[in-house]
């Protein structure tokens, strides 16, 4: 009798053991109510930055047109973005200053006052007659909203489980793409009935009461940083000393480029079978765009569930599989609901892999040094899509659209291949 009631108490131990795993395993998938509404006060805050933003660049083009300027002057308008290209130069600013949570916020706040204080004050000026003063003001908008962004991803990075960083990144992703199909869409429907001077004060108002989820969310907290994590100005060429890091540098150069080149020349090549700019927004940006929306709240799913580095894997072979089918289209007549699905496709693509690189990023960040190591990452991506873009232009003048898909088809495997071999042998220890 004793006997049996020896080898029950190893079975009961084991099934609780058992039972312990996978509520653990249970409260690492679950998300709770409190995760929900900060992962929701994150979403409006990246739709902020990027509804007025996608709305000023676009419509300034088209008014500017219409007001008879040149494609030199209005191609300059580019220029405004610059902050959002050099915005690590100060981002170490932002580490050092910003210590708690309120911190955090009170920049936040300060930025995204600035940021609508200058639409408010674009809206009073005509387009036409005034455009130096309206790209001074939309100048400032973007340094203050790129500034704001640093703030944000470095409280996101600090306030979230590392395990719940790619829901994170859904919603930054879903911001960005949701923010594209409101700002050049829907907002130029609404510009042609109402005008310049009604809608852009009132995006004004739109920015403020983006900041309303952040005032009243109380479950938003970091821990204070310790005075040896405090960053220094030159924090952002530190970065690129740290021991093994070029392997991630490596990837961020690499990941987009097997379809970037390709979603850059997706307008030209509908201008080249006779759509019109009207059918070529729908296209691009509305339907494909609104791909890149869905699959990026998907992606944020699919790395928490698979990890960062079998999603990277699975990613970088779906990258592959785009610029592959658009070389395919190459040797077949032009056929719409064939290139339409193309679009889809690589649109998709990109809204994974947008999740996969910033989940990765923010695994690679130092403590105390979180909004500058973050913000260098994206940057490197930024630079190598225009540079991968402005190689496209070229390589198409010389060897035409299908010597762009095949030049992709080789980049994309050269990234699958680079995940596999270089990323695959990381140390553990290490965050990537």
């Amino acid at each position: 009798m004793r006997l049996k009631e020896k080898e029950k108490v190893p079975s009961i131990q084991k099934q609780k053991t058992l039972h312990t795993k996978r509520s653990m395993t249970i409260s690492n998938h679950s998300i709770t109510k409190e995760q929900t509404m900060s992962l929701g006060t994150f979403l409006t805050l990246y739709i902020a930055q990027f509804v007025p933003s996608t709305f000023l660049m676009t419509a300034l083009q088209v008014t500017m047109r219409e007001g008879n300027y040149s494609l030199a002057t209005i191609g300059l308008l580019n220029l405004v973005r610059l902050p959002w290209l050099i915005k690590f130069l100060w981002s170490p600013l932002i580490d050092r200053h910003c210590i708690t949570t309120k911190d955090y916020k009170h920049t936040i706040f300060s930025c995204e006052i600035v940021y609508a204080l200058a639409l408010l004050f674009t809206g009073f000026f005509d387009v036409k007659s005034e455009v130096t003063q309206v790209i001074i003001l939309v100048f400032i908008s973007m340094l203050a909203s790129a500034t704001q962004d640093i703030a944000t991803d470095a409280l996101a990075i600090l306030s979230f489980r590392k395990q719940d960083h790619s829901l994170l990144n859904s919603m930054q992703s879903m911001g960005s793409f949701g923010g594209t199909i409101i700002g050049s869409g829907l907002l130029l429907i609404v510009l042609h009935e109402y005008g310049w001077q009604v809608v852009v004060p009132c995006l004004s108002l739109f920015v403020l009461l983006m900041l309303l989820p952040l005032l009243f969310n109380k479950n938003i907290h970091v821990k204070e940083k310790q005075p040896r994590e405090r960053a220094k100005l030159a924090d952002f060429i530190w970065f690129f000393t740290q021991r093994k890091i070029w392997k991630q540098i490596g990837f961020l150069l690499l990941y987009y480029m097997g379809i970037i080149g390709i979603i850059s020349t997706l307008r030209p090549y509908l201008v080249d079978m006779g759509y019109s700019m009207k059918e070529i927004g729908f296209l691009t940006g509305i339907v494909g765009t609104s791909a890149s929306f869905v699959s990026a709240w998907l992606s944020g799913w699919i790395v928490r569930r698979m990890g960062i580095e079998k999603a990277r894997i699975l990613m970088a072979f779906l990258i592959l599989l785009a610029p592959s089918y658009f070389l395919a289209l190459s040797f077949f007549d032009f056929h719409k609901v064939a290139f339409l699905i193309g679009i889809i496709y690589i649109q998709a693509c990109y809204g994974l892999a947008t999740v996969v690189v910033y989940t990765s990023a923010m695994g690679c960040v130092r403590p105390g040094r979180e909004g500058t190591d973050f913000t260098v990452q994206i940057v490197i991506t930024h630079v190598s899509g225009m540079l991968i873009a402005v190689a496209a232009g070229s390589i198409g003048e010389i060897f035409g659209y299908r010597g762009i898909y095949i030049a992709e088809t080789i980049i994309a495997l050269f990234s699958l291949i680079y995940v596999l071999k270089v990323l695959g042998k990381t140390d553990k220890n290490q965050p990537l």
